[in-house]
């Protein structure tokens, strides 16, 4: 490919080779073209190298790069990926993930249209291995995101970090988001890159922070969701305090989050850890970290209890709920 394409689009794959042939058709399918294709493999064991070596020869495939050890955390692989990357707009397709074939014709001219948006956000359906539909609503859309006529919304850039990323990963899946290369090149990729679970989190963070945030209500990204992994970082403990350190780092970067939202965001993470399944010894672990990132404690905890309590009967209360933009 000479002539440089406006999407880089980038697949980290990682022991994936059952569904790598859907994500490559839903890509290669897709009614927009104009973009290129970086296929990364983090070592697999399994025949993802075989699947891989049928599509290299492919026009749109820029660079087949194939790691002879894992590199330990998927976020490097999108280090690697936007190092490696030409076009105007990033699209990091993970290779478990499918997509609608409108996705780019639907996320590329918002992103030409509004300039200043430093990335543009899908719904997501949520399926299982074998592609079924779950009952998993992790775009948690409500009536104020249903009923936009337009099909979709522009959030300034802090108030969008502000209001939802402050509270959650709302951006929970890189195969639904189109961004800015420009402005990801900006961001000190080190430590996000580093993450063993909440890279994301915090490079959405930090992306959101450079520019407007476009939210489209309409789901245009198949979400392949498994609970395995996720639940494993969960009881190891690590996503856990890695996404302290998250907290932590808007926290400094925006200090206009008052002293009480900060208290309910402690007392969210404490009850979280309080209520899990996990070894006793890494709970006890996990409420020392928090008190020592974030000092955050079980008076925490009771504000946050007391605080839902009341939601119901004081409308002016902050809540994750009515923060939501």
């Amino acid at each position: 490919m000479n002539q440089s394409p406006l999407v880089s689009v980038i697949i980290p794959n990682y022991n994936y080779a059952r569904f790598l042939k859907q994500r490559m058709n839903s890509i290669l399918h897709q009614t927009y073209t104009n973009f290129e294709i970086i296929l990364l493999d983090d070592a697999s064991t399994d025949e993802s190298f075989e699947i891989i070596d049928q599509y290299k020869n492919h026009p749109q495939i820029s660079h087949v790069e194939i790691n002879r050890s894992n590199s330990g955390t998927p976020f490097l692989q999108w280090k690697k990926g936007l190092s490696l990357a030409r076009g105007k707009y990033v699209w990091i397709a993970e290779s478990d993930d499918y997509a609608d074939l409108s996705f780019l014709a639907t996320t590329v001219p918002l992103m030409e249209k509004n300039t200043e948006a430093a990335l543009c956000f899908v719904g997501s359906y949520c399926v299982d291995e074998e592609g079924n539909e779950l009952n998993l609503d992790h775009n948690r859309w409500g009536k104020r995101q249903l009923s936009c006529k337009e099909g979709y919304r522009i959030f300034n850039s802090s108030d969008y970090v502000l209001r939802n990323l402050y509270w959650r990963c709302y951006i929970f899946n890189s195969s639904g988001v189109l961004f800015r290369r420009d402005l990801s090149e900006a961001i000190d990729g080190r430590e996000w890159s580093s993450m063993k679970s909440s890279g994301d989190w915090l490079f959405w963070t930090e992306m959101a922070g450079m520019g407007k945030v476009i939210e489209v209500y309409k789901k245009l990204n198949y979400f392949r969701s498994h609970r395995s992994t996720s639940a494993q970082a969960r009881r190891s403990g690590i996503a856990w305090e890695e996404d302290f350190t998250v907290i932590s780092k808007i926290e400094k970067k925006y200090p206009q989050i008052t002293s009480y939202r900060k208290m309910l965001r402690r007392g969210i993470f404490y009850k979280k850890i309080k209520r899990a399944q996990f070894d006793r010894n890494i709970k006890q672990g996990l409420f020392e970290k928090l008190e020592d990132v974030l000092h955050g404690g079980y008076k925490s905890y009771l504000i946050e209890r007391l605080n839902k309590y009341l939601s119901s009967l004081v409308p002016c209360l902050p809540t994750e709920q009515r923060d939501r933009l």
